[in-house]
């Protein structure tokens, strides 16, 4: 087992992201974890990140506050403080904090 306590969280810079600050709580650096890492992302309003998709699987949950991500085609999917999302392998996502709060998000994704 190893514990994480938040003031020794890293921060790292996601490609494709804006007005936000992303830490690194769990993966391969940090815990060891071979088969996922997990972050926690806090988007400052009007922060996001860009349309893309990656192989790896990915779980959003948002801890406070409210996300939009929205798809190619135009859906979206309004986030909440305790709401969740899956996107899966290849799936194109892009988020946007459309409040004038900022929002937290603990990120889940697998390694590939």
């Amino acid at each position: 087992m190893k514990k994480v306590e938040l003031q020794d969280a890293k921060p790292y810079a996601p490609p494709k992201h804006f007005n936000m600050t992303a830490l690194r709580l769990h993966g391969k650096e940090e815990t060891g974890t071979q088969q996922l890492w997990m972050g926690l992302s806090h988007f400052l309003p009007n922060g996001g990140a860009e349309m893309d998709a990656t192989p790896a699987e990915k779980l959003y949950f948002v801890l406070e506050g409210e996300v939009t991500v929205s798809t190619p085609d135009k859906q979206a999917y309004v986030l909440k403080a305790w709401d969740s999302l899956y996107v899966g392998p290849n799936e194109a996502r892009a988020i946007i904090n459309n409040t004038n709060k900022p929002a937290s998000m603990l990120v889940i994704i697998t390694y590939k």
